[in-house]
């Protein structure tokens, strides 16, 4: 039996991604309704808030607006100035130059709103479920990020003095990450997001032997790193308490979940907290999660 844990848990709500009114009634579409939960969530133990707009996912000229990330986040951030926000990138957008598909994302940074950017640093085919079937909202060609591509994010991050959230869906994204980390060319305040699948068939299955591995990879470059269960439950799975044992971080949301019924985010999070709560860690607020992953105080909010 692995000991219970004293330690301070970073906590990441992604508000909705794909999932549709018609598969959750509970999932905020709108930049009104997703100000509205990403408070709520803040103000009950999440640090960082990850959302999408209504633009699909999955799109061939791989724009993104930057009008609904701010209407969403300008009242969040008047509330909760310290808070970690934020956006996604499209999937499918071949033979887009990065500096359009990562416009949007840089355009916030530039502006100084959530202190985060998304790095994807690899490619990948996503959408084939455990049934053989693709759905038809699912890219029909590999979301790809090339080396250059990847080294454009960082270091665009890096002048913006802003922090990575580094998405990994595969282990060959993991390394490509871990090696230009050991070159210096991973900025301060990264965070590595341990993405795994369960009902998609991408990456790794959320067990025990599949954290380790990542973990065999990971730990020598000290960074700190957070699991998700895409397509499926985190918390159920039992992922979640054994990453909280081995000293990482988590996200749950209604982008990931994929169990039974139809939770809240609200009902999501506090699940996590329970989690939390049985191991003795405590959840970190913005302020905590932003000095444990070196990031910058907000100006006036230290």
């Amino acid at each position: 039996m692995l000991a219970v844990v004293d330690s301070t848990v970073i906590l990441e709500v992604a508000l909705n991604g794909t999932t549709t009114r018609e598969r959750n009634p509970h999932v905020p579409r709108t930049p009104d309704e997703i100000a509205e939960q990403a408070l709520d969530v803040l103000g009950r133990g999440a640090a960082i808030v990850h959302n999408h707009n209504d633009e699909p996912m999955f799109t061939r000229d791989g724009v993104h607006a930057v009008e609904p990330y701010l209407d969403a986040w300008t009242p969040v951030l008047a509330r909760r100035p310290d808070a970690l926000l934020y956006p996604t990138m499209a999937a499918g957008a071949r033979d887009i130059p990065v500096q359009r598909r990562w416009a949007h994302v840089e355009e916030l940074a530039r502006r100084g709103m959530g202190g985060m950017t998304l790095v994807d640093p690899g490619s990948v085919n996503v959408g084939l479920l455990e049934d053989g079937t693709c759905p038809a909202a699912a890219a029909s060609e590999p979301y790809q990020n090339s080396y250059a591509d990847t080294e454009y994010m960082l270091a665009r991050t890096a002048e913006l003095g802003a922090a990575p959230s580094i998405s990994i869906f595969e282990p060959g994204f993991l390394r490509t990450a871990l090696s230009l980390h050991r070159h210096g060319r991973v900025p301060p305040g990264a965070i590595v997001k341990l993405y795994f699948a369960d009902r998609l068939q991408f990456g790794l299955p959320p067990t025990p032997a599949a954290l380790e591995a990542y973990l065999e990879l990971l730990e020598p470059s000290g960074l700190p790193w957070s699991v998700a269960v895409l397509g499926g439950d985190v918390v159920g799975s039992g992922l979640a308490e054994l990453a909280v044992r081995r000293g990482g971080h988590l996200r749950v949301g209604l982008e990931d979940f994929a169990g039974a019924g139809t939770p809240s985010n609200r009902e999501l999070l506090d699940g996590a907290l329970r989690v939390l709560d049985r191991l003795g860690a405590s959840p970190a607020e913005p302020a905590a999660a932003r000095e444990i992953l070196g990031i910058p105080p907000v100006p006036g909010n230290s």
